[in-house]
């Protein structure tokens, strides 16, 4: 009996463990949704079923996750007419800096770089996409033309990772 009682914990520890943390998304067709711009307007997602989209769905806890292999891609824009590419910025699960004080500095970059920036205020791309939880985790995310999602990676990307990102784009370069 002692030893069922335990299993029986451990089982559902284990799945409360497993039931939180990033969910795995590829091959799912998402639905539109609304993020905001940098002057905290709504706004459709752009490009969402009108081109391949290269999205960095990032924390800005963790915007330093990968950043080697996102300055060579800021280096090497891989965007163009053919692939669209964008960061957005979840909000959210930054509650201890100020959402203006964010927005003023995706400015700067934005001007920097030329790169196009969203935000996310309430996670509703993550809910609605069904992402799970990715707090504190940098994100990529590759959906084809048909809203189907080709790659969904996060964290501290591994050689595998990279290999099967770039076996993605290269599709569609």
């Amino acid at each position: 009996m002692k030893r069922s009682l335990i299993f029986a914990a451990a089982l559902l520890f284990g799945v409360g463990a497993y039931a939180k943390g990033p969910n795995n998304i590829e091959g799912k067709t998402v639905p539109h949704v609304k993020i905001r711009d940098l002057q905290n307007q709504p706004i459709d997602l752009p490009y969402l079923g009108k081109a391949p989209l290269l999205l960095f769905y990032v924390d800005p806890d963790h915007a330093g996750q990968n950043s080697d292999f996102i300055a060579y891609l800021e280096e090497h824009q891989i965007g163009g007419d053919k692939i669209q590419a964008y960061g957005i910025v979840n909000l959210k699960d930054a509650p201890l800096l100020p959402n203006g004080v964010v927005r003023s500095m995706m400015r700067s970059k934005q001007k920097k770089t030329g790169a196009a920036m969203y935000t996310d205020v309430d996670c509703s791309l993550r809910d609605a996409w069904g992402m799970g939880d990715v707090n504190n985790l940098f994100v990529i995310i590759f959906v084809n033309k048909d809203r189907k999602v080709e790659f969904f990676r996060y964290g501290d990307f591994t050689e595998k990772d990279k290999a099967d990102f770039w076996k993605v784009v290269n599709k569609y370069k």
